[in-house]
């Protein structure tokens, strides 16, 4: 439960808003000073705290200052006087997350808090991010913590030395050629040739030469590769093919472009790659990878992505995956004039497609989802990403079977199964 530490030098009011926050499900403990109200922060663990501007002895800004220099993490959200920009703008200086105009509305409080507190939760997530950084399991340029990537370089591990045909499937982006490197790269064949061929524009001479060379044989949107053509791929090869689609190969083969004994030929060891959106907090780490790669390149003194930054980079979906965060990184790490990305470094579609859960000010109310319904959309985007497959989507989001199945029957999800 959300603990909010209530400051007041006045008792009416601690009491009227903490009875209302209570209603409203959150733990709360007021305080008439700002140094009893310092001094529990020390001893105890506040999520956020609600002060008054204008108080005996320390006043609301020099507690919010008081705050941001010992405890950063914790919001401080301040109550000012109707109409009172100067105040407004001096607290927000001081550090304040957010204020809120007196006579206080309860609910638009509450709004505030909640949002406060949310804002908490993913700047501890994103700090566990960075840290988790360094110690990140990978294969090469292949990166990721979560449960589905982890999951896929246990895979790699067992079929590396294999000769077996290999079909790579999952959204344009998520890394397809990448995983086919990574597989050539500890094969028995990592000294001899990685050749990739996009079967839309390849030729039967093409393709049989390069059947026919030792190495790896990439074929790229397989999906692509002629009727005609696809015969050739049944025939013995010499090199070891390993091909990819973001199609539905099934679904071809229902509409006779694709021939299912080839589809069987390809898919002896099947790899499905997951998409960004159901990778969590991978998109930190990847972010964090790229911004050293590309300020390597372009020369500049850029660390990492800044907590704003990475909050909305957390709550957008990324439709072209992989690829689409690395092409924004690189664009980030060009304009950005800091140390680290922010969140005018990042390109418009991410900015306005996660301003519904950015931090507000004043008295402005939109949207808000709580950590509840954050997990809950995830979780059902990775079910949707998973084609329904409840087993598979408890995999890769790090749950047995049982934990999914109640959520989705606490979420209302009829069909759980």
């Amino acid at each position: 439960m959300t603990t909010i530490a209530i400051v007041d030098d006045e008792r009416e009011m601690t009491d009227l808003i903490a009875l209302g926050l209570k209603r409203r499900g959150f733990a709360v403990r007021a305080f008439q000073s700002a140094a009893d109200a310092l001094a529990a922060l020390e001893a105890r663990d506040i999520d956020v705290v609600v002060t008054d501007l204008n108080m005996k002895g320390m006043s609301g800004l020099e507690l919010c200052q008081a705050v941001a220099a010992d405890r950063p993490e914790v919001p401080v959200i301040m109550l000012t006087a109707f109409g009172s920009f100067e105040t407004a703008v001096a607290a927000i200086r001081a550090g304040a997350y957010d204020f809120v105009t007196k006579p206080v509305e309860i609910e638009s409080l509450a709004i505030a808090v909640r949002r406060a507190a949310e804002h908490r939760a993913l700047r501890g997530e994103v700090k566990r991010l960075r840290e988790a950084v360094a110690r990140t399991r990978g294969r090469g340029e292949l990166i990721g913590a979560s449960p589905a990537m982890q999951a896929i370089f246990r895979l790699l591990d067992q079929i590396s030395t294999s000769d077996a045909t290999v079909l790579l499937t999952g959204e344009g982006g998520t890394g397809k050629e990448m995983v086919a490197r990574e597989l050539h790269g500890h094969s028995k064949r990592a000294a001899e040739p990685f050749v990739t061929l996009h079967c839309g524009a390849v030729t039967e001479t093409l393709l049989d030469a390069e059947l026919a060379r030792p190495g790896t044989l990439f074929l790229d949107d397989i999906d692509e590769l002629p009727l005609a053509l696809q015969p050739r791929l049944l025939e013995k090869a010499t090199a070891r093919v390993v091909a990819a689609t973001s199609r539905d190969l099934e679904e071809l083969i229902e509409a006779r472009t694709f021939r299912e004994d080839v589809y069987y030929r390809l898919a002896v060891i099947h790899v499905p790659l997951p998409p960004l959106r159901a990778r969590g907090g991978d998109v930190i780490l990847l972010a964090q990878h790229f911004v050293r790669s590309h300020a390597a390149v372009l020369g500049k003194q850029v660390i990492g992505v800044s907590a704003a930054a990475a909050e909305r980079m957390l709550t957008y979906d990324w439709p072209g995956n992989v690829r689409e965060l690395a092409n924004g990184i690189e664009r980030a790490v060009a304009a950005t004039r800091f140390e680290e990305i922010q969140v005018e470094d990042l390109p418009d579609r991410v900015r306005e497609k996660s301003r519904k859960h950015a931090p507000l000010s004043g008295t402005e109310l939109t949207e808000l989802m709580t950590l509840e319904e954050v997990e809950r959309r995830h979780t059902l985007r990775v079910l949707e990403a998973c084609k329904g497959n409840r087993t598979d989507a408890a995999k890769l989001l790090g749950l047995d079977r049982k934990t999914l199945y109640r959520k989705l029957l606490r979420w209302g999800v009829s069909d759980a199964s």
